[in-house]
């Protein structure tokens, strides 16, 4: 392998914020912050809104919106325009 052409790989932590569930998982990936995890060490922070521990795929749940005033109110909308045979 070429010298100096690669990112770092080291350890991050990655934080659902949805589910509040941490992950320590070797990356790349480049942040300015970091969080004091549970082992008493300092490591680069990343948030996340979706992983493993909230996505319905892996939880069999459904996520409630937070938006279902929106939706109700645009079904109520435009419920009359439905396509005529």
């Amino acid at each position: 392998m070429k010298p100096n052409i690669h990112p770092e790989y080291r350890p991050v932590l990655f934080h659902d914020t949805s589910a509040d569930a941490y992950f320590l998982i070797g990356s790349t990936a480049e942040t300015s912050r970091t969080h004091l995890h549970s082992d008493g060490n300092t490591y680069p922070y990343i948030a996340l809104d979706v992983s493993s521990a909230s996505h319905p795929i892996y939880t069999g749940q459904q996520r409630q919106t937070k938006v279902e005033g929106r939706i109700a109110g645009f079904n109520k909308r435009f419920a009359g325009f439905t396509a005529k045979s």
